[in-house]
């Protein structure tokens, strides 16, 4: 295994740098060496490192998240708070509504399979748009106005929502017995419990570090522990119908340390920035690695048609999201281009659903076009979507002087720091 995943770094590198120097965001080349290394092309990764792909994968995400939550400040989302909330819900709304009414006719599924498709595709990869948000705030593009932050909450906020509502179908086709009002009230209460746990375990983190003044590496490590920690806790709770937005309460971890230590925050957020140098690398190649190409195959062009047109209304509903926050067109084209990509979310539900039926006796057919069409979506969008960001970025947002000033001074404090302190 250890082997396999040497192999990954070294090609993953190569590609980055390759990619870099033609302004390609370096992800695409590393979902694409994941699959070509991955069993359905030349299957040179051993099927240990790809067993525990997923764990690899959350762990990644976790680092991207606290980093997120580093960088999200409350004036920041003060600005936008409106506009986060609609994007949490509206343009997955958009899209799924659209799915529904489509893929009985185009894929020869039910409605109620269609409902679940729907809860599978609707969601935005925070693994795609997070880190790229992240390095946009940083270089202070589109930050007078808090854009990057309003897509980053944004994001986070919508994939919690459809979550729940894909919990919520899944149990209900299989014939699990659900309560339907108690699921959709725990959106609100798993929200706000994750706030408060992610806020008391800031609060004692702070006063821990403050106390005993442990080296930045060893914060940056204490900090990454508990939140991998949290999210297990989070599955456990999950499983007995006690509702907790695990990831939320890791950005919130990192949203209370830095209103309350900002230089704490700077600190954590550079050591976490080297670890998401190995971290982006297990998430982007564990998840090319997990695509079924031969899934793929068989979705077909109308898979590619609902993808493409259920995009076009997912892209009205963000639109809609923005008017009246006084962004120009440009800029609302940019919050558009942001929502699109899927990539995580997909590849961690997207065969659930046929599992569920297996285990239960049922016809798998249905399950099988739902993994085909999330394979394909990930296939269309991730690589697309990012490139679109990518360009968005660039060409979309102005940089604001004083923040991207601001930020270069940040980063040489950190260098400093890091000289001194490790």
């Amino acid at each position: 295994m250890a082997l396999s995943l040497a192999e990954l770094m070294i090609l993953c590198l190569l590609v980055e740098y390759l990619l870099q120097r033609i302004h390609v965001p370096p992800l695409i080349g590393m979902l694409a060496v994941g699959a070509v290394l991955g069993p359905q092309i030349l299957g040179l990764l051993d099927p240990d490192l790809i067993r525990i792909g997923s764990d690899l994968r959350m762990i990644a995400l976790i680092v991207i998240l606290l980093r997120a939550g580093l960088e999200l400040s409350r004036e920041s989302l003060h600005k936008v708070g409106l506009q986060a909330i609609l994007l949490a819900f509206l343009p997955a709304v958009f899209e799924a509504a659209l799915i529904i009414a489509l893929a009985p006719g185009l894929l020869s599924i039910s409605r109620g399979e269609s409902v679940l498709l729907a809860c599978v595709l609707a969601a935005v990869s925070p693994a795609v748009v997070v880190p790229m948000m992240v390095q946009f705030i940083k270089e202070g593009r589109g930050t007078k106005k808090a854009i990057p932050t309003l897509v980053l909450a944004g994001a986070s906020l919508d994939d919690v929502t459809v979550i729940v509502a894909y919990s919520i179908v899944l149990s209900l086709y299989v014939g699990d017995a659900v309560n339907i009002s108690w699921m959709i009230a725990s959106i609100p209460l798993s929200l706000v419990f994750a706030v408060i746990v992610g806020y008391l375990i800031a609060r004692f983190l702070i006063r821990v570090f403050e106390r005993y003044n442990p080296r930045a590496t060893k914060r940056a490590m204490t900090l990454l522990a508990i939140a991998i920690a949290l999210v297990h806790i989070g599955d456990l709770l999950e499983a007995r119908h006690i509702p907790f937005a695990a990831l939320l309460a890791v950005m919130a971890i990192g949203f209370i340390i830095l209103e309350r230590r900002e230089s704490m925050a700077h600190e954590l957020s550079s050591k976490l920035g080297k670890i998401w140098v190995f971290a982006q690398i297990v998430l982007f190649a564990m998840v090319g690695a997990q695509v079924d190409l031969n899934a793929a195959k068989e979705a077909g062009f109308a898979a590619i048609l609902l993808i493409l047109i259920a995009l076009v209304s997912r892209s009205v509903g963000t639109y809609l999201c923005t008017l009246g926050s006084g962004f120009s067109l440009k800029e609302k084209l940019f919050v558009v281009i942001s929502y699109l990509p899927k990539a995580t979310v997909q590849a961690a539900i997207g065969s659930a659903p046929l599992a569920a039926m297996g285990e239960r006796g049922m016809d798998t057919r249905p399950g099988q076009i739902i993994l085909a069409v999330a394979v394909m979506s990930i296939i269309l969008t991730a690589p697309l979507g990012a490139f679109a960001i990518s360009w968005g970025g660039r060409h979309l947002l102005s940089v604001d002087g004083s923040e991207g000033s601001s930020s270069s001074a940040l980063v040489a404090s950190e260098a400093e720091y890091d000289l001194l302190k490790d």
